[in-house]
């Protein structure tokens, strides 16, 4: 499970694993007709090394012209490792996801800060924090408001002006 974490913090990583999962199973000609942004060659070496750490396995093979289409799918089942990790209390785990995603956050801005040309305000970046006091149920309310906003956005392609972010949600533990 860590390596698969460890995958999720690379925007475009997530981004491709998210889809995959979405889909169920996805061949390489279906996740370049959805995000066509990606190099043909860059997918096929991410597709590649997911499958070599055991982030996604073949389900299934095609013969197409005279090539073999293979037929992707995760190796994890995301939604019954998070129901599992919070049922069991698997706090090993759970932290090694905050770590990695806390450390895929720091990378991306590590990365931007390093470039000479930023432009802060105008690239539309930052940081927002806004302590609430909220039952359980209100911010599970709130957060699928946010996140039913967010879905709006997936659809979207690439442009001159818009561009791949990751948009990140954390939710501190409840102090005492």
């Amino acid at each position: 499970m860590e390596n698969f974490l460890s995958y999720l913090s690379d925007p475009l990583n997530a981004k491709l694993i998210l889809e995959i999962k979405e889909l169920e199973q996805a061949t390489a000609s279906q996740l370049l007709e959805r995000f066509s942004d990606i190099p043909q060659a860059t997918l096929y070496r991410r597709l590649q090394k997911m499958l070599c750490d055991d982030v996604l396995k073949i389900v299934e093979e095609r013969q197409i012209r005279g090539t073999v289409e293979k037929v992707y799918a995760l190796n994890y089942d995301l939604d019954a490792e998070w129901k599992n990790m919070g049922e069991t209390n698997d706090s090993k785990t759970y932290m090694q996801f905050v770590t990695y995603h806390t450390l895929g956050i720091l990378r991306e801005f590590m990365e931007y800060t390093a470039k000479k040309d930023i432009n802060i305000g105008g690239d539309a970046t930052g940081l927002f924090i806004a302590p609430v006091y909220a039952t359980n149920e209100e911010l599970t309310t709130t957060l699928n408001r946010v996140v039913e906003i967010l879905t709006e956005l997936k659809d979207n392609k690439p442009d001159g002006e818009r561009r791949l972010r990751n948009v990140c949600i954390t939710i501190t533990p409840p102090k005492n």
